[in-house]
């Protein structure tokens, strides 16, 4: 076995974020009047703390750059947050936003700086000098076990080296051989990981097999047959000694992550309550009233999470009327003058806010449909029904992609549905702040929908 030293990296890596995290508070806190040995004492306990649920420190070789920079910004905003849960419990303390603001910005180039010194460093090292290689083969003779074995083949920075095939298909590019050949081959060659495509081997010899990479210290990985389900987040749980694969829904389904999504719901909407609807409402009671007789709010009911019923609140931008759930159309006469302002600025929806606090919507996520829209396209689209899975939000991937308002076509149904669905299957913090400037902008901009 060659010595691999990137073992090391993680506690390395582990050591120098702490020291920068002790090295940078000083200059920014020290004049906040914050006892340095407690505060600098909660720092570590919680950064070590948070890594472990950000999983910050769980970087693989085929961990990519972009997943990296995910795990970095969750583990700092976290780290942000209970950075400013802090003064409220120490009185004797100064708050400063502005001191907080420069240390983590400051920790946060630190951080990146050496994440990517440690992980370009490890990626070249692997391939100038072939250190850190692993010796794999591959049990099988599937087209995934092909495509596996040229992800091995041309991806070096990996840090993978093929040995070859073994399987009991003809071809002349894979070694035919028994679990006995198969066993001396491993130890002749010093393989670290075998690959098995799952369809061709049988469970007896998979039990042989099981047993001898665990006595001679051999990673054993199981290639599945297709990806269309493997490809999906799987969960193992065990029934007394039984264990089951189980698929996950979504990354949303994470009971850590819907803590923290709707952590964040409720902080950005008080601050949307507290410094734009206090002094915003009052005033679109006037504007509302003085143009048409009716209350000042729309309220509709709406599907939401698993197409429980909530009541939608919106600022009312229509003449009282019988046909809510017809949608609005380009030029609708239900729409007041006031309302088509509103509407295009978006800022009907602004109460939904409240929806958020009372936990029936999210800030960002699939947007509310209307009854008779879910009794028309739920058979009619494909994974329509996938969009009940997480809260309704008050804007959406959907939304900034252009497909809002008015439903002219079925294409506009499914591109909707496509954002949604992909939304997600693919969330992140970053995504939802992504929309939400998005959002921002495209309210400056005009949308040519919003009406």
């Amino acid at each position: 076995m060659q010595k691999r030293y990137s073992k090391y990296l993680r506690p390395i890596s582990y050591i120098l974020d702490l020291v920068a995290v002790l090295i940078l508070f000083p200059f920014f806190f020290e004049k906040l009047g914050v006892n340095m040995f407690l505060f600098g004492s909660y720092l570590v306990f919680t950064w070590i703390i948070l890594a472990f649920f950000s999983k910050l420190y769980e970087v693989y070789r085929f961990t990519s750059p972009v997943e990296i920079l995910a795990k970095i910004a969750k583990q700092l905003v976290l780290f942000l947050l209970v950075i400013v849960a802090f003064f409220p419990f120490y009185k004797k303390a100064v708050f400063s936003g502005t001191a907080i603001a420069w240390y983590i910005l400051s920790l946060t180039g630190i951080v990146l700086v050496l994440k990517s010194i440690l992980f370009y460093y490890l990626k070249k090292y692997r391939i100038v000098t072939g250190n850190n290689f692993r010796n794999t083969i591959i049990i099988g003779y599937s087209k995934e076990a092909i495509n596996l074995k040229n992800i091995f083949e041309n991806r070096q920075d990996y840090g993978y080296r093929f040995k070859g095939f073994f399987s009991d298909k003809k071809s002349n590019e894979h070694i035919k051989g028994k679990i006995e050949e198969i066993q001396n081959f491993c130890l002749e060659e010093k393989i670290d990981e075998i690959y098995c495509s799952l369809n061709e081997i049988s469970n007896e010899k998979l039990k042989q097999l099981v047993e001898f990479t665990d006595q001679n210290k051999i990673g054993l990985k199981f290639i599945p047959d297709t990806k269309t389900i493997y490809s999906k987040n799987l969960k193992i749980d065990y029934y007394e000694m039984f264990p089951v694969l189980s698929l996950q829904k979504t990354t949303l389904h994470d009971p850590l992550i819907q803590f923290f999504k709707r952590f964040f719901d409720i902080m950005f909407s008080l601050f949307v309550s507290v410094f734009v609807l206090s002094w915003l409402t009052p005033l679109m009671a006037i504007l509302i009233k003085l143009e048409s007789k009716g209350p000042v709010f729309f309220k509709q009911s709406r599907p939401g999470l698993n197409e429980e019923e909530f009541i939608c609140y919106k600022f009312r931008s229509m003449k009282v009327n019988f046909t809510t759930e017809t949608e609005a159309s380009r030029n609708d006469p239900r729409v007041t003058k006031i309302g088509k302002f509103i509407r295009k600025t978006s800022l009907d929806e602004l109460p939904q806010f409240f929806n958020v606090l009372m936990g029936d919507m999210s800030i960002v996520g699939p947007r509310p449909h209307l009854w008779s829209q879910n009794k028309t396209y739920a058979n009619k689209i494909k994974k329509y029904m996938v969009r009940h899975y997480v809260k309704p939000g008050i804007t959406g991937l959907a939304q900034v992609k252009g497909y809002r308002g008015e439903i002219e076509t079925d294409d506009d149904m499914v591109n909707r549905i496509k954002y949604d669905v992909f939304y997600i299957e693919n969330w992140s913090f970053f995504l939802d702040i992504k929309i939400i400037l998005q959002t921002v902008i495209n309210i400056f901009k005009g949308e040519e929908k919003a009406y």
